[in-house]
C-alpha cells in the first residue's frame, strides 16, 4: 500500500512539473518578442514566484524547506515529530512553482520527503497495530519516493539504509524493499519504463582506462566537498530579518532571470540539459567551466532560498559537467583510450554526489539505475571512491548529516508532538 501511494503520488508530482516546464519555456519563448519589457516581466515572474514559494513554506511548513531529508532524519531518530499531511501539501506546491519558474532545484529530496510523509499518515492512520512502525514506515516512504522519482528501487533502498539509517530487523528492510518496487512499477506504469537518462555505449571502458577515472574522482571530491561547505554556509541566508531576506530573494531572482533570459538550456533541475550532453552535444572545456559555475552558484542559491529545493539532480548535473570537462582534457593528452566522454559524464555525476552526499553505494546504484548501463560498474566505482577519499581528507562531513546537526544547534523545525497534520 505504501509503494503504491507513493507511486501515485509521485505520477502527479512529475506531471505537473513536466506542464510546469513546459510553460516556462512558451513564456520565456514569448518574452523574446518583446526585448525592451522582457526581462523585466521575467525577473518580476522569478521574484514573485520566490516569494509565493519560500513564503508557503515560511508560513505553514518551515521544516519543508530545501530538500527535506534532514527533516526526514531527525523524525527517524526521535528529534522530531512528522506534522506528514501538512509537509506533503507544501512541499508539493513549493517546488512544483519553484522547479516551473526555472530555480535549479531537483525533485528527488523533496519526493523523498513526500515519500516520507506518506508513510507516516499510513503508519497514523492504518487500523492494523502491526503497521504502525514509525521509523520504518517513515524510511520505507522516503525510500520509495527516491526510488519512484529516478526509476531506481535499488538506489532508493541503499538510501533508506544508508543515509536515513534504515537498521535493525530484515522485516523493515523487506518492507522497503516492497515499498520501493511497488513505487517503481506504479511510475513506470503511470510515465514509461525508460531510463531517466538516454545514454549509449557500445562497450565497457577499457581496463588499462580505469585510471583516467581517478583524477575525475578526486576532483569530484574537491568540487562536491565544496558545493557541501558552501550549502551549509548558505543556511545562515534563511535566518536573515524579513527585510534582508527580501534583498536576498531580489539577488537570486536576477541571478535566475539572467540564465532564463540568456541560457534557458541551464534552468531547473538538469535532466534535459544532461540527456543533451549524452546525446552528443559538443562543449569546449571553457564553456562547460563556465555552465559549471552558473549551476554551482544558482543551484547553492536556489538551496538556500527558504522554499522546497532537492539537490539530487542538480548535483548529479553538476557532475556531469565536470566529468565532461576531465573527459576532453584526458581525451586531448591521451587520444588513445577511446573512452566515449558520456562515460566520463556518468562516472562525474556519481562521484559529485559522493563528494557531496558520501554515500558511494546510492551514488554508483543511482547513476547505473538512471543510465541503465551497467557497464559503467567499474569507472564507477573508481571515480565514486577516489572521491570518498578525497572528501575524507578534506574531513567533509555528509550533506544531510551537516545539516540536521546544524538544525539541531538551532532549534529550528521544533513541532509540538500534538500538532501532528
Amino acid at each position: 500500500m505504501l509503494g503504491l501511494l507513493t507511486g501515485l503520488v509521485s505520477v502527479c508530482f512529475q506531471v505537473a512539473l513536466v506542464y510546469g516546464e513546459s510553460a516556462r519555456n512558451q513564456a520565456i519563448g514569448l518574452a523574446h518578442h518583446y526585448p525592451d519589457i522582457g526581462p523585466w516581466v521575467v525577473m518580476a515572474t522569478v521574484l514573485s514566484a520566490l516569494a509565493l514559494s519560500a513564503g508557503l513554506v515560511f508560513r505553514f511548513a518551515p521544516e519543508a524547506a530545501a530538500s527535506g531529508v534532514p527533516h526526514v532524519k531527525m523524525v527517524m531518530q526521535g528529534y522530531r515529530t512528522f506534522r506528514w499531511l501538512r509537509v506533503l501539501t507544501v512541499k508539493f506546491i513549493s517546488t512544483l512553482i519553484g522547479g516551473s519558474v526555472g530555480f535549479m532545484v531537483g525533485r528527488g529530496g523533496p519526493m523523498l520527503h513526500i515519500g516520507a510523509a506518506v508513510g507516516q499518515g499510513v503508519s497514523d492512520l492504518w487500523p492494523d497495530p502491526t503497521v504502525k512502525q514509525q521509523s520504518v514506515m517513515v524510511a520505507a516512504g522516503g525510500g520509495a519516493g527516491l526510488a519512484a522519482t529516478f526509476n531506481a528501487p535499488l538506489a532508493g533502498l541503499a538510501f533508506a539504509f544508508e543515509e536515513l539509517g534504515l537498521r535493525g530487523a530484515p522485516a523493515g528492510l523487506f518492507a522497503a524493499a516492497i515499498a520501493c518496487f511497488s513505487a517503481d512499477m506504479v511510475c513506470r506504469w503511470g510515465l514509461g519504463q525508460g531510463p531517466f537518462f538516454h545514454i549509449t555505449l557500445s562497450q565497457a571502458p577499457p581496463l588499462n582506462g580505469l585510471v583516467a577515472f581517478v583524477p575525475l574522482g578526486v576532483l569530484a571530491g574537491l568540487f562536491g566537498g565544496l558545493f557541501n561547505k558552501a550549502l551549509l554556509a548558505g543556511q545562515k541566508l534563511l535566518r536573515l530579518p524579513a527585510g534582508l531576506r527580501w534583498l536576498w530573494w531580489w539577488v537570486l531572482a536576477v541571478l535566475v532571470a539572467a540564465v532564463a533570459w540568456w541560457l534557458p538550456d541551464l534552468l531547473g533541475g538538469g535532466q534535459h540539459f544532461i540527456n543533451s550532453l549524452f546525446a552528443g552535444k559538443a562543449l569546449e572545456v571553457d564553456t562547460l567551466a563556465v555552465f559549471f559555475v552558473i549551476r554551482f552558484v544558482v543551484t547553492v542559491g536556489s538551496s538556500c532560498s527558504g522554499a522546497a529545493a532537492g539537490i539530487f539532480m542538480p548535483s548529479l548535473a553538476l557532475g556531469a559537467l565536470l566529468g565532461l570537462a576531465v573527459g576532453g582534457i584526458v581525451q586531448t593528452l591521451f587520444p588513445g583510450l577511446g573512452i566515449a566522454p558520456a562515460a566520463f559524464a556518468a562516472a562525474g555525476m556519481a562521484a559529485f554526489f559522493t563528494g557531496a552526499i558520501k554515500r558511494p553505494l546510492t551514488a554508483m546504484m543511482l547513476v547505473m539505475e538512471m543510465t541503465g548501463s551497467y557497464r559503467l560498474v567499474l569507472p564507477l566505482f573508481v571515480a565514486c571512491f577516489s572521491a570518498h577519499i578525497m572528501a575524507d581528507w578534506l574531513r567533509i562531513v555528509p550533506i544531510y548529516e551537516a545539516l540536521m546537526q546544524q538544525a539541531l544547534r538551532q532549534g529550528s523545525g521544533a513541532i509540538s508532538r500534538h500538532d501532528r497534520f
